[in-house]
């Protein structure tokens, strides 16, 4: 028993202690402390300014880091990612931003998805993705992706898909296909529009069109088409005739069902139980818009906590030379598909200012834009100083401006990154927050 004296002593000690007691754990660091102290790959980290000049005269430093933050030595991306289309960033990149600015449950959104790098890799780390693209292939290659089949289911159902009732098998296109491997095409192409019309699409038919769409043409006997160019575009049937007559090369046939059930395999070859658990978790949060990135209001305002994105740059798309096979595949119209970029960067400036100021009013206070640009006129056109004033304008506000310098690419000094007097064919993004 504690006597009176004992008890006195004890409070006063007691009331002596700190107020909090318990050993305080570290702040977290901010972002731009996280890039500035980042040497994962053994290099430290370069920190430059960017300087830009605003509408208004005003001049603006803005932090510049450059280090490999990403690269080809880290782990391999998952296999979901493996789809082919035109000008695509590496997963590792809207990793790196997701997992830094954002919790488990927040939504990512991209306004350029193209074939969904940054939805899916929001996905499969558990935040909720958002996607848009004016490019209707967009959803069509992102989507089937959040809810991947079993090999066993695909192999089942195009079993019973009848592969002899073609929808139309125009003859140009024996410039690409044997007559029975385009019979079987056409006929698959048949079975996907029915199914649409009478609205019983589901999950499995999707995985098979997005397999199919990736199978069209390419430079291997794992594609359906006799060798042409990488599948990231379609030539047109004369450059095909030439291409066969150059390698005295004639279409063989190809076995339409073994060709998407090998690229089914290798497309779901990471995806182990943990991954199926965590798209299912947050696929029926995903949102996925055709559309002009300027207006989508089917993205609520305040809602998104990060945006990564890469936009069309300072050219024009050919959309139908490029995707005409796909949309032929797809019953879509490509001459309505209209994709032009500004060739001006004044023009180009004034859209994405549009873009911006939407992207403003779906993120939330302090919610950050990821702006990945690219190099163009032979890097006499630094894009990163063209968005800044743009992102500016909107209302955002200028957090830093990020460079990956990889090694197996230009090295810093080949680009000029130390002065940036060049351009560079790297990774270049511009980070802004909303106040």
């Amino acid at each position: 028993m504690l006597t009176t004296a004992k008890r006195a002593s004890a409070a006063k000690n007691t009331m002596e202690l700190p107020l909090f007691a318990a050993p305080s754990r570290p702040a977290k660091r901010s972002f731009s402390e996280d890039v500035a102290a980042f040497r994962e790959f053994g290099e430290a980290t370069r920190k430059l300014v960017t300087r830009v000049t605003l509408a208004d005269g005003q001049a603006l430093e803005v932090p510049t880091y450059v280090n490999e933050f990403w690269t080809a030595r880290q782990r391999q991306a998952n296999s979901l990612h493996e789809v082919s289309y035109r000008a695509c960033f590496k997963p590792q990149l809207p990793r790196f931003f997701i997992e830094r600015l954002t919790e488990p449950g927040d939504a990512v959104y991209d306004p350029f998805m193209g074939r969904g790098t940054t939805p899916l890799e929001t996905a499969l780390l558990g935040r909720a993705p958002f996607g848009n693209d004016v490019n209707p292939l967009s959803v069509v290659m992102t989507r089937p992706r959040f809810q991947p089949p079993e090999l066993r289911q695909v192999e089942a159902r195009l079993k019973g898909i009848p592969l002899d009732d073609p929808a139309d098998a125009p003859d140009d296109l024996l410039a690409f296909y044997h007559p029975e491997t385009l019979c079987a095409i056409s006929s698959l192409k048949n079975y996907l529009q029915q199914r649409k019309a009478a609205g019983t699409l589901d999950a499995l038919d999707d995985w098979i069109c997005l397999v199919a769409l990736n199978r069209l043409t390419g430079h291997s006997n794992g594609f359906f088409s006799v060798y042409t160019l990488p599948p990231n575009q379609a030539v047109s049937v004369k450059s095909q005739r030439k291409i066969n007559q150059d390698r005295n090369q004639i279409p063989p046939k190809r076995d339409v069902v073994k060709v998407i059930l090998k690229k089914s395999k290798q497309l779901l070859g990471d995806v182990d139980i943990k991954a199926r658990q965590t798209l299912a978790a947050v696929s029926a949060r995903s949102a996925l818009f055709t559309g002009p990135a300027d207006n989508t209001p089917g993205v609520a305002s305040n809602s998104v906590k990060l945006v990564v994105t890469s936009p069309p740059f300072l050219n024009v798309v050919q959309y139908s030379a490029d995707n005409w096979l796909r949309c032929w595949f797809l019953g879509i119209d490509a001459s309505k598909v209209q994709i032009t970029v500004p060739k001006k960067i004044a023009d180009w400036q004034e859209v994405m200012t549009r873009v911006f100021k939407e992207l403003y009013r779906m993120l939330q206070p302090q919610g950050h834009v990821a702006f990945e640009v690219g190099e163009v006129h032979g890097g006499k056109t630094r894009l990163e100083e063209a968005v800044l004033p743009c992102g500016i304008a909107a209302g955002l506000e200028p957090v830093l401006v990020l460079i990956n310098d990889q090694k197996f690419t230009k090295t810093a000094n080949c680009w000029g990154v130390d002065n940036m007097a060049k351009g560079t064919n790297t990774n270049r993004i511009v980070l802004l927050r909303k106040p």
